[in-house]
């Protein structure tokens, strides 16, 4: 699997909850879209383990099968669309990508 990584935190002006019903919602309807998609995965964050990393809201990966398939997501008119979305909501973001590796797997 190879992911696109999202960390986010919400606009100045939104509560943390807007922020998440926003992206579980209406941004979620447009992610769901993307050519190539294969998985996604979201965590609300609730807590920081430590002061440092204080002042997030939540996790998105994206998982496709090969890098070239996000390069195609990306360049698809379905990301334009949720880019488009986005517009200048002024939250703030880190984005990576990379491939997937399972250290530990199933219920033990």
């Amino acid at each position: 699997m190879y992911n696109l990584v999202l960390l986010a935190a919400r606009p100045p002006e939104w509560t943390h909850e807007q922020f998440i019903e926003w992206w579980r919602g209406d941004h979620a309807e447009l992610t769901y879209r993307l050519p190539g998609l294969r998985s996604w995965r979201h965590t609300e964050i609730d807590a920081a383990l430590e002061p440092r990393s204080e002042g997030w809201d939540g996790i998105s990966v994206l998982g496709f099968d090969s890098p070239e398939d996000l390069k195609k997501a990306l360049a698809s008119r379905e990301w334009a669309d949720a880019v488009a979305q986005v517009g200048d909501m002024k939250g703030r973001r880190i984005a990576v990508m990379g491939h997937e590796a399972e250290m530990l797997g199933g219920v033990q």
